[in-house]
């Protein structure tokens, strides 16, 4: 079935589709305070002298301002402590004491006033990293090979959820929906839904999926929106749980992991110690180790530990351990366990325990991670060893297939027919372009064949990633997977 399936739409490698230009909280605490003022009115006079007296002497009062809070002089400078600072320091004050590295990761991604992905578009050259999707069009192209594989794997259900996790600017999305726009059963079938917590990123995704609002009623009152790129429904979540049940589901979570918040544990002679951040004598942040077990390392460094062998553990001086990862996972194997369907996992980690990865990227270069939160994304690898765990603990109708590297996934999709097809029509730029992408997404080190600028030279990636699939057994064993 797998063979035919891919035979099917093998006419997608070769031709049809056009070249696709361009590479691609909570608030502090407000303490609020008054003071009452005291008034003293003059004793009254009797009503004789009152009667007597003409005219009337206007009554006097006597205020004392001594309890009246006196603001200082208001200042119009801009302050120049940014505000997620201030928030971070104001939650350790607060505490009295540091707070975890994954606390400080997810305050400073998603706080939101001031996290990193909230109010702006950080993806794309112009932004602070690129992601596949934006270095070619092949990328979501090839996951869309993929999803329409496991659709027909599935029984080809006349209604199915399409759900992409962190869809960046939508492009992956938009590549899909182009390249499996011939299959029109397919792409009937579809109720998108984009699980992104940006309002920012949420506006840019309705913009590159060329959505429009429609009236489902006659007077306009109940509406719906929907993707001129396939005619399907789209809709937006801040999070999985407020996707709908009750339909087969396909869930892609693309470079989505790697910002899920990881605690840090670093060995000791008195045992594993938990990595926290606290405030040092100067005011700036610093990291220092927990004097004793925290919550974190009692419940989810002992259970990820339990999944690893003894000499997987023994040369390690730091682990780090994402427990809102397995929780995700979890939650997704639950679903396809219930409603049928599969999910893709594409990012950059390893098979196994990790040790100490988390970094931080602003304007495509490593900074400090503790440099100014919120001006640089922070990203750690994914440990699919545990992902791997999370979701076969769900039910015994769950499968898991790999990961693999991603040169491996996007080889036994057909990307290299793909490019071949490409670069018979385009323009030199272009297929420059096109070379540079298909090296980054299965090469290795820097490519052998450039002859531009050094600092240009495109990097493979394509043994650091990795690809999972999780699907419900029914489905049998998802293409690329074999």
């Amino acid at each position: 079935m797998l063979r035919r399936s891919f035979s099917r739409i093998s006419p997608l490698l070769s031709n049809g589709l056009v070249l696709r230009s361009g590479p691609r909280c909570c608030s502090p605490h407000r303490f609020c305070s008054s003071s009452h003022s005291s008034a003293t009115l003059n004793p009254s006079v009797s009503r004789e002298e009152e009667s007597r007296e003409s005219p009337r002497p206007a009554a006097t009062v006597s205020i004392d301002r001594s309890g009246l809070y006196n603001p200082p002089e208001h200042s119009h400078e801009p302050s120049s402590v940014p505000e997620l600072v201030k928030h971070l320091k104001s939650i350790i004050k607060f505490r009295g004491g540091p707070i975890s590295v994954a606390e400080y990761m997810e305050e400073v991604l998603t706080n939101p006033q001031s996290g990193f992905y909230i109010n702006r578009d950080v993806f794309g050259a112009g932004g602070d990293f690129i992601t596949s999707p934006d270095v070619s069009q092949m990328f979501g192209e090839m996951v869309g090979v993929w999803t329409v594989c496991l659709w027909e794997q599935m029984g080809q259900p006349e209604n199915v959820n399409l759900v992409e996790l962190g869809p960046g600017r939508g492009t992956l999305m938009a590549d899909l929906l182009r390249s499996s726009s011939k299959f029109s059963k397919f792409t009937k079938s579809l109720n998108i839904h984009m699980v992104e917590c940006s309002p920012a990123l949420q506006k840019v995704q309705y913009s590159t999926l060329k959505c429009a609002d429609e009236a489902m009623n006659d007077d306009g009152s109940a509406k719906r929106t929907i993707s001129m790129l396939s005619g399907s429904s789209i809709s937006w979540h801040a999070t999985l749980e407020q996707v709908p049940l009750g339909l087969p589901t396909i869930i892609i979570a693309h470079e989505f992991y790697d910002a899920l918040p990881v605690h840090q544990f670093q060995k000791t002679p008195r045992g594993w110690c938990e990595k926290m951040i606290d405030i040092s004598e100067d005011s700036l942040f610093r990291f220092v180790l927990s004097p004793q077990p925290t919550p974190a390392s009692l419940l989810y460094l002992t259970k990820r530990c339990r999944w690893a062998s003894s000499e997987e553990k023994r040369d390690l001086e730091h682990i780090e351990v994402c427990p809102k990862a397995m929780e995700l996972t979890h939650q997704i194997a639950k679903r396809i366990s219930l409603d049928g369907g599969g999910a893709l996992i594409v990012d950059y980690g390893k098979d196994g325990l990790i040790s100490d990865s988390l970094q931080a990227i602003r304007k495509h270069k490593f900074v400090d991670i503790l440099d100014n939160p919120g001006s640089a994304d922070l990203s750690a690898y994914v440990d699919f060893a545990s992902l791997r765990h999370s979701a076969e603990e769900v039910s015994d109708n769950i499968s898991v297939h790999g990961p693999i590297t991603q040169s491996q996934f996007l080889g036994s999709l057909g990307i290299n027919f793909r490019v071949e097809a490409l670069l018979q029509n385009c323009t030199e730029e272009q297929a420059e372009s096109l070379r540079a992408g298909y090296w980054r997404f299965v090469g290795d080190g820097e490519a052998p064949f450039w002859e531009g600028p050094d600092e240009l030279t495109p990097i493979g990636m394509g043994t650091r990633y990795l690809a999972m699939a999780i699907v419900n057994k029914k489905q049998g064993t998802p293409i690329a997977f074999e």
